[in-house]
């Protein structure tokens, strides 16, 4: 088992393959990712290693944070994240981690933390049906109707779906597929939409759950927008020649 890596959820667009059909696919930003420190088997009782991405100004970070940082010798960070590894898959302190850390047709596992919709309704939160809209239900067609029972046992159940908070919670989407990244720009292309909202920091793994083998590689390329030259847009179109025919 091998270390994840940090990225910036930058947002949603869509490549096309060989053979013209376009992907959906969301645009990750891995920005300096790092490895801050790491824990072994003997010192901690575990191994991982915490990686660190995004820089953060010296002022906003604590005294104690500043020597965990200058310890590693590295700029403070502004996103902190701890990976558990294998023995065998430990790294040093300072080393970087790239979009090539995963490969095109790879699956992949993303964590991040989903939008936060406010306080919401059981038909929104919970896909409830809702009461009928007629026969003697007034002004209540949206509500989810009884939630107890009568003297026996004479209480609500915990988690019982009801109207309150929705959104704002940790998730993971599994099985994505890793469709083409850019070592350049720091850019990794993966298929589908990932939770959380754009600018927002996620975790990428890989698969856990992918044992069947996949199918191959979707080669990705971007498709230039056809542009119309500025000559041409701009020339009237030709009339035709006087006592012509009209086709």
């Amino acid at each position: 088992m091998r270390s994840g890596l940090i990225a910036k959820k930058m947002g949603m667009t869509r490549l096309f393959t060989e053979d013209g059909n376009h992907l959906p696919v969301t645009v990750l930003k891995v920005d300096d990712c790092r490895v801050i420190a790491v824990r072994t088997a003997e010192k901690d009782g575990y191994t991982a290693v915490q990686l660190g991405t995004g820089n953060a100004k010296v002022k906003n970070v604590s005294q104690a944070m500043r020597g965990h940082y200058a310890k590693a010798k590295i700029e403070p960070k502004h996103k902190l994240v701890e990976f558990r590894v294998s023995a065998d898959a430990m790294l040093e302190p300072g080393a970087e981690l790239k979009v090539t850390h995963f490969s095109a047709g790879q699956y992949i596992d993303v964590t991040g933390t989903t939008i936060g919709r406010g306080f919401a309704g059981v038909m929104k939160r919970h896909n409830f049906g809702g009461l009928r809209a007629s026969h003697g239900v007034s002004v209540s067609h949206r509500s989810h109707g009884s939630t107890g029972q009568r003297q026996d046992p004479g209480k609500v159940f915990k988690n019982k779906k009801m109207a309150g908070h929705m959104g704002d919670v940790r998730a993971t989407t599994q099985n994505l597929q890793v469709v083409a990244t850019d070592e350049a720009r720091g850019l990794l292309m993966v298929t589908g939409a990932v939770p959380g909202a754009a600018g927002g920091y996620v975790l990428v793994r890989d698969a856990a759950k992918r044992s069947k083998p996949g199918r191959p590689p979707l080669k990705a390329v971007e498709r230039p927008i056809e542009k119309t030259p500025k000559a041409a847009k701009d020339k009237p179109a030709a009339k035709p020649a006087a006592g012509g025919e009209k086709k």
